[in-house]
This record gives C-alpha cells, structure tokens and sequence, in this order.
C-alpha cells in the first residue's frame, strides 16, 4: 500500500517560495507597484535584524520559525508613500523621514497582511496550522542577532533579496526547523475566497430595490401595517 501513496514533498524551499510570494502579492496589490525577489537563495547562519528598519515575527504550531524583513530607509519610504498614495492620501500629509512612527506602524501593517496570507496558505496548502505574534517594525542603526525562542533540532536559515519597482532593496530572513511535508493522499486545496468579489457582492446585496409590497387598493398590506407599527 505504501508503494501507492503520492510522495509530493513540501519542503524549507517551498516554505520559503510561498512566503515570498505572499510578500510580492500583497505589497504589490497594496502598492500598485512591482515588488520582485531574487531567483538565488543565500543559505545564511544566523538571522539578524539590520539597519534601517525591519521587523520579526515567531511562529509556532505544525512548525516552529522565525521570519525577519530588513528594509532600506529608502525601500521602506517607497513602500510606505505607494501605499498611502494609492489609499488617496495627499503627499504632503505623509512622513518625510522613516523614522517617523507612521512609517512604523504603515509598514507593520502591510507585514501582517503579509504573514496573514502566508499563513492562510499554509492551512489550505499543507493542512496544518500556526500561529503568529503581531509583528512591529522597529527603527534600528546597528545589526541585532535574532535566534529563534524554541527547540530547533536541525535550523535551517536563508535570506531573499528583495527589489521595490524604482530598484531599492529589502531582505526577508527565514529560520524554520528542517521540515518536509509528505502528502499522504490527494486532495485539492481549498480555494482562498476573492475579498474585492465578496465586498462587491455585500454591495451589490445592499442596494438591491426592494420588491413592492403587494396589497389591495386602497388599503394596506399586512406588511406596511407591520412596518407603520414599528414606527418605520
């Protein structure tokens, strides 16, 4: 029987290529802009947070991790002004420096949009679930040597380079446990659900006309007398 069984393998390679897709696919959206990452992949031995701003998030569950994103001042202005420009701010009500707290907690946002989709994947994807803490961007000016905070017994560590649409850089840093996921029989992951189709469908709900009530001449319906009743 085991001979019978599939042997797709997920492995720290796809792991990492999942994520980074979610980074493209949501600051691209958010953005309007053409975020793309590296085709080579650096085997790294520590994770480290690095000048100018970055931020972590620890993960645990169906397996445990560490995901760091460093970014230039100047990636992380770019990304930090598309996005509120595309929302319609005007730019002259946006921060001017990176160090600015807006800047921070924009761009903690857009990671969290990032690690919500990632791990949204990998519920559908792998059938397993982890959870995340709120990631918060940090404005630093040397580099700080993360670990991750649990019981790794083969941690294995990589790094993707990042490009924003006018050519500047940023880095993702993934430390997980040696992990393969072996899929065990067939099955079809789950479709995500389109939000902008289910916004337009609430939309399209809410201004439906109503259908006219129907009641004899001259008189009233049961329902417009219960509607006058509730004062409507």
């Amino acid at each position: 029987m085991a001979a019978d069984r599939p042997d797709t393998v997920f492995d720290t390679e796809d792991l990492l290529l999942s994520l980074c897709n979610s980074v493209t696919k949501v600051l691209n959206a958010a953005t309007n802009g053409s975020v793309t990452y590296s085709g080579m992949v650096q085997r790294i031995q520590k994770t480290s947070l690095k000048p100018d701003i970055g931020c972590f998030v620890l993960f645990d569950g169906g397996f445990s991790g560490l995901v760091i994103l460093n970014f230039t001042a100047p990636a992380a202005m770019e990304l930090y002004q598309s996005y509120l420009l595309n929302m319609g701010m005007a730019k002259e009500d946006l921060a001017s420096a990176h160090t600015s707290d807006e800047v921070a907690n924009v761009m903690g946002e857009l990671m969290n949009q990032v690690l919500g989709d990632f791990t949204s994947k990998v519920r559908r994807e792998l059938q397993t679930h982890i959870t995340q803490n709120q990631p918060k961007m940090l404005v630093i000016n040397k580099q700080v040597v993360l670990s991750v905070d649990a019981n790794l017994d083969h941690p294995e560590a990589r790094r993707v380079t990042f490009y924003t649409g006018r050519n500047n850089i940023f880095y993702l840093e993934l430390a997980i446990d040696r992990t393969e996921f072996v899929k065990l029989v067939d099955f079809e992951p789950q479709e995500a659900p389109d939000p902008d189709a289910l916004m337009e469908q609430a939309a399209g709900s809410a201004v439906a006309p109503a259908a006219p009530a129907t009641g004899t001449p001259g008189g009233d319906s049961d329902t417009d007398a219960l509607l006058r009743s509730l004062g409507m």
